[in-house]
């Protein structure tokens, strides 16, 4: 499952990579994604199947879907209660924003 997961971030980033609006194709893409993989955890868990990690789940989170782990957290009613994922989850949403804040301030967001 966890290859598959990786896999379609490839295919993700290159879907984004021949659009028009790269930055915004694979920021959804990679929302969506995040959130059907949050949906799939979940569904692995309630059926006692291989689980994804949560390091792949956080990575996803840190590469910019973290508005679709947060939708899928929410929707599916996944890693809500978990501490040390929430607390390391809430970490990644900062990183994530600054890195965006500094990319914004380096020049590269124009």
């Amino acid at each position: 499952m966890n290859a598959v997961c990786y896999v379609l971030l490839i295919l993700a980033v290159g879907v984004s990579l021949i659009s028009p609006y790269s930055v915004w194709v694979g920021l959804m893409l990679i929302n969506v994604l995040t959130l059907l993989i949050y949906g799939a955890d979940k569904l692995a868990a309630r059926k006692s199947w291989r689980r994804i990690p949560e390091n792949t789940l956080l990575l996803f989170g840190l590469l910019g879907g973290w508005i679709g782990a947060l939708a899928g957290q929410q929707i599916f009613r996944h890693k809500t209660q978990k501490q040390p994922f929430r607390t390391r989850f809430m970490l990644s949403i900062a990183a994530n924003i600054a890195a965006v804040l500094l990319a914004f301030w380096l020049g590269y967001g124009r």
